[in-house]
């Protein structure tokens, strides 16, 4: 099992109306909900745990966890509004705008801390960056590494982070606890000011593996001793929305099937159960972003 620790909210994504005005057309997403999803749609054993408004955006975001396979009885339920986040799209990047005060998500306790039977657990996302949740899932984090395999993607949402030295701190504690560290080359950039996915272990990340992403030029993984290069898979993109969130699912479930995803196995995974993973992470994110909006596929799709 593979419990998801983080954010889901709701995505205004830009349409247009029938007489050509500009509109948002309300979506679940949140960069956690995703790779629950999609781990959901895969087939891989999964659990998400957040905070979830009994609003109605909430309703679609449950729906949506149930439709998709995923248990979602770890979740804390509140009558606290659902995050929003406002999408605007620039060649197919996505920017976002997020409306997040005192929300189900945010307002998160030690207290909604949820028993884990899960083998492995999966951190990242706005949820890591503000408080109380941000420190709730620090806990959960702290509580849970020594024995169950960790990951995490920080996702980073520069406009999100409105107290930089305290985010920082957080981020470097559970970078320095992750057992794989997937990261994009943009995020490396703003964790480390450089391009050198090496710089984490030298910042004190006990990881096994990073995992940088970059985009069409593929993904880098990097152990302590090597490292590969594993090509992106081709697609004809229409937008990027969930494309590292489906990623980061491809990469855990192929690892789960694998048996590779306990921490005791993990331990003895060789550069090429890395690589063959990662693969698969590619060629489920090729699909993503091959339609609009965080769609990531089902195995029957591959």
């Amino acid at each position: 099992m593979i419990l998801c620790c983080g954010e889901a909210l709701i995505d205004m994504l830009p349409r247009q109306t029938t007489d050509g005005g500009n509109a948002f057309a309300p979506h679940a997403g949140g960069a956690v909900f995703n790779t629950a999803i999609a781990l959901g749609r895969l087939g891989a054993p999964v659990q998400f745990f957040s905070g979830l408004s009994s609003d109605l955006f909430g309703d679609i975001l449950r729906h949506e966890l149930t439709a998709s396979g995923v248990d979602s009885s770890p979740v804390a339920i509140s009558d606290r509004p659902t995050t929003l986040a406002f999408v605007t799209l620039t060649d197919g990047h996505a920017s976002y705008a997020f409306y997040d005060e005192n929300t189900a998500g945010r307002m998160l306790s030690d207290d909604d801390l949820p028993p884990v039977q899960a083998d492995a657990l999966f951190f990242g996302g706005i949820s890591l960056v503000v408080e109380p949740c941000g420190a709730v899932y620090q806990h959960l984090m702290q509580r849970e590494a020594p024995t169950k395999v960790t990951m995490i993607d920080p996702n980073i949402r520069p406009s999100f982070i409105t107290d930089e030295a305290a985010y920082r701190q957080r981020l470097n504690s559970m970078l320095g606890m992750a057992d794989i560290i997937k990261t994009s080359d943009e995020d490396l950039a703003w964790i480390t000011g450089g391009t050198d996915a090496r710089a984490l272990f030298d910042g004190g990340a006990k990881a096994a593996v990073i995992l940088l992403t970059r985009g069409a030029d593929g993904v880098t993984v990097l152990t302590r001793d090597d490292q590969a290069d594993v090509a992106a898979e081709k697609a004809t993109v229409v937008d990027t929305v969930g494309a590292g969130d489906t990623f980061s699912a491809g990469f855990l479930a192929h690892l789960q099937r694998s048996g590779h995803l306990t921490k005791d196995n993990f331990a003895q995974t060789s550069l090429d159960d890395l690589q063959a993973a990662t693969a698969f992470g590619a060629k489920v994110a090729a699909i993503t972003v091959s339609r609009a909006g965080a769609n990531p596929p089902w195995a029957h799709e591959l």
